[in-house]
């Protein structure tokens, strides 16, 4: 399946790839960068014991 996915990209126009490929990159960015910050919250909470920081 990877490999299907790799063959259509070679069809689009390489300036569409490009961008898609770019936005995909900075969409992991992003989500590696909130989970980061959501585990470094929760572990402040932790350390402090604060309960309430667990409550939404």
């Amino acid at each position: 399946m990877e490999n299907n996915v790799l063959n259509e990209m070679d069809r689009v126009d390489p300036n569409l790839r490009d961008e898609m490929l770019a936005e995909l990159f900075l969409e992991q960015i992003i989500k590696h960068f909130k989970k980061s910050k959501l585990h470094e919250k929760i572990d402040h909470s932790l350390k402090k014991k604060d309960k309430k920081a667990f409550c939404f």
